[in-house]
């Protein structure tokens, strides 16, 4: 990859670095098709990444940053302009400068599920979801399936006032999609999301009573332990539909690159030009739950 005077930059911020795989993901996209743009992990602990946030965007040639654990809360209260998804979740992964100079920032977990859901030919418009975890992944993929259009959202946690709080927050954002908070039943619902860390770890209980799914659901999981959890080998057992963890984090980075203004692409084309070198994507991913 040749860099030079013109080479633009985006640096994906968070601590540690030693897991990150974005740059062995983006940088050989770039290469691809010509683009003198290169992905920079920069290792920066809590205290001082407000100061270093807005300092990165003083320089011409940043075009944007991801924006990673411990610092996706925290950015929030930095930005001039949050998107809606941003709002609801309370936290933010990507950041851009816009025309003024203002710091614009988003949050693509819920975006990169959704996508992955359309892509299968999931009819999300008018469905009925459950959300399983009202934690930062979770209200990003509730906020995300309440702008693509679901009739009902039905959101649990195991703590009642997050779920509450989520609910809430959903309500005022998207007053056309009904927001429930419920018991985790997934009987009679099209999409069912397991967003809490159940998985992660052998002998995990499991979010919801898989007796209660129904051929033909959906049942989406964000865990990549692996990419066939105990949920969705139980939800395929059920006859049921799945998307694994995985799905959703490349379908995030077509988002990011439209949210950058640089070419887009296609998870597939992601993944051939990536190759073996990405093979070990989940273990940065994690944090997204």
């Amino acid at each position: 990859m040749r860099i030079d005077g013109l080479t633009e930059l985006i640096v994906h911020i968070g601590y540690p670095t030693h897991t990150f795989k974005s740059p062995l993901i983006y940088n050989p996209y770039f290469e691809s098709i010509g683009a003198n743009v290169v992905v920079v992990p920069l290792a920066c602990r809590a205290e001082p990444y407000p100061v270093l946030l807005r300092s990165i965007f003083a320089l011409d040639n940043v075009r944007g940053a991801l924006v990673t654990m411990p610092h996706k809360v925290r950015t929030v209260e930095l930005l001039d302009v949050a998107s809606p998804a941003v709002q609801v979740a309370g936290a933010c992964n990507a950041v851009r400068r816009d025309a003024d100079g203002r710091l614009v920032g988003d949050l693509f977990d819920g975006v990169g599920f959704v996508r992955g859901l359309l892509r299968k030919g999931v009819a999300v418009q008018g469905a009925r979801a459950l959300v399983v975890g009202c934690g930062g992944v979770g209200s990003a993929i509730a906020a995300a399936l309440a702008a693509a259009g679901v009739a009902q959202v039905r959101v649990h946690d195991v703590r009642a006032g997050a779920a509450q709080a989520l609910a809430e927050r959903l309500a005022l954002h998207y007053p056309n999609t009904q927001v429930v908070c419920a018991d985790p039943d997934p009987a009679g619902l099209d999409i069912v999301v397991n967003a809490t860390p159940l998985g992660m770890h052998e002998g995990d209980a499991l979010p919801l009573d898989v007796s209660r799914l129904q051929p033909g659901t959906l049942v989406g999981e964000v865990v990549l332990r692996a990419d066939i959890t105990p949920l969705l080998r139980a939800a395929l057992a059920r006859g049921c539909r799945i998307q694994v963890g995985a799905d959703m984090l490349y379908e995030q980075i077509p988002a990011y690159l439209e949210f950058f203004g640089l070419p887009t692409t296609t998870p597939d084309t992601l993944r051939r030009v990536a190759g073996q070198d990405a093979a070990a994507l989940p273990a940065e991913a994690q944090d997204a739950s």
